[in-house]
């Protein structure tokens, strides 16, 4: 007996029950179209835009409460709906701004020494200490002097020796004259005799050249005497060289100021012909500071400057954020450099704290200027446009307005206002990254938040 399939089964069930087999389909095998597929995504696509729509409305709300929470209550809403800024302000006010003039500058020292011995010799003393204050006439160094004590001694002995030619030189002239006169006395004489047929003629003639050889005896004598005293000029000019060199074995600072580096150690031979010298002095105090300027001033510098206007100069650093000293204007150069169109200006400080020291960089600002009775805001006020430069001005309903302003001078924290703005009315100074043209605001004084932060910082 053959077994039965699964449909033949299901077609004998069918049977009894009245069913045709063609008109039920078999169990358990359920069947999925296209159609339902395509239903499912439709589906999907609807919860999901509904889920988008939904965050989209909720969103601002939140992050509207998120940034209330983070800024801890500081916007605060009107009652009228608006949202309150906290700034803040400080008031215009009228003075004086001075005009400043910068420029690049180095410090240069007024003098500058390189201290060289005058004579050649053993360094015997170094009597300084390298980066010492001296003033003029402090001992330095000392050369060894016995070598020239010895030409000295030696000078005065020969001064000794040629004095005592010229007394000879001076005995022998007075003993040949008082010869001459007598000879000549005698020669007179027998020449009157030997006219009168009294005496020989050879013995008259014999006093006549007795007499003249004495006259250039005597001339001799006087040669002799300008030889000595000739001498004896130049035996003091030995002596005096002698003592200046011994004064040279004595190294002493020409000027005050401050002394460099020791080049030269004791015990070694130096020369007057030393490129190196011994050391170098530097003058700190005063001080100069040269730094140019655009050509352009000139013709508003030049007339004040010669009609004996002083114009202060500050040094500032690097960064120009250090003042470091105060100065007065020395010179201007007598020309203009054609490389880079400015000139050379110099200027003295006292320098007593040395703060300034030989080829330092500074920034230097001369102080050309000082506009009287003029609007002055703090620059952090200043807000730039395209097409303007503006602030915001507190108005007395406590929302700020775009006012347009003229400024063409600024001054370390301060500001010039041309036009635009009076003196008393408020500025923001604070807070001006949430504002916007009709903003209200909560006004605190520049002066107040200044103490209150001061206290927060005490507690």
């Amino acid at each position: 007996m053959s077994a039965e399939s699964p449909n033949e089964i299901h077609e004998k069930k069918s049977a009894a029950k009245g069913l045709s087999p063609a008109v039920e389909e078999p169990p358990h095998q359920p069947i999925h179209g296209a159609g339902d597929r395509r239903s499912y995504r439709w589906v999907w696509l609807i919860l999901l835009v509904a889920a988008g729509y939904g965050a989209y409305q909720w969103f601002p709300h939140f992050t509207a409460s998120q940034s209330q929470e983070n800024n801890g209550g500081s916007g605060k809403v009107s009652a009228s709906g608006a949202r309150t800024v906290p700034v803040v302000a400080v008031k215009a006010r009228r003075g004086a701004m001075p005009v400043y003039m910068n420029g690049l500058g180095t410090v240069t020292a007024l003098n500058t020494v390189t201290v060289h011995s005058r004579v050649d010799g053993e360094l015997i003393n170094v009597a300084y200490q390298e980066g010492q204050y001296v003033k003029v006439g402090d001992l330095l160094a000392e050369i060894d002097s016995r070598p020239f004590q010895v030409q000295l001694e030696q000078a005065q002995g020969q001064l000794a020796r040629d004095q005592a030619q010229l007394g000879q030189a001076q005995a022998n002239l007075e003993r040949d004259t008082a010869q001459q006169k007598y000879a000549t006395t005698e020669a007179d004489r027998y020449k009157r005799l030997v006219e009168e047929g009294i005496a020989a003629r050879d013995q008259g003639e014999q006093y006549r050249s007795t007499a003249d050889s004495l006259n250039g005896t005597i001339t001799a004598d006087r040669a002799a005497i300008d030889s000595a005293r000739a001498q004896i000029v130049a035996d003091q000019a030995a002596i005096d060289n002698a003592k200046l060199q011994l004064v040279y074995c004595r190294i002493t600072t020409p000027l005050a100021g401050r002394i460099g580096l020791r080049l030269v150690d004791r015990g070694n031979i130096v020369h007057a012909a030393d490129a190196n010298g011994l050391a170098v002095i530097t003058q700190l105090q005063p001080i100069a500071v040269v730094f140019n300027i655009a050509e352009d001033v000139l013709r508003q510098v030049m007339p004040k400057f010669s009609g004996g206007v002083k114009f202060p100069v500050l040094a500032y650093d690097r960064d120009v954020r250090r003042r470091l000293a105060d100065g007065m204007l020395l010179t201007i150069d007598n020309q203009v450099d054609p490389a880079t169109g400015t000139v050379k200006f110099k200027a003295v400080f006292e320098n007593q704290d040395s703060v300034l020291f030989p080829n330092q960089f500074v920034n230097a600002r001369l102080l050309f200027d000082t506009r009287q009775n003029v609007v002055i805001i703090p620059t952090a006020a200043l807000q730039r446009s395209p097409q303007s430069t503006f602030v915001y001005v507190v108005s007395s309903d406590q929302t700020v307005k775009m006012r347009n302003i003229a400024t063409t001078l600024a001054e370390g924290d301060d500001a010039a206002v041309d036009s635009g703005l009076a003196s008393g009315e408020l500025v923001v100074v604070d807070g001006l990254d949430k504002l916007q043209e009709g903003s209200r605001v909560q006004v605190t004084m520049a002066g107040s938040a200044a103490d209150a932060g001061a206290k927060t910082g005490e507690k």
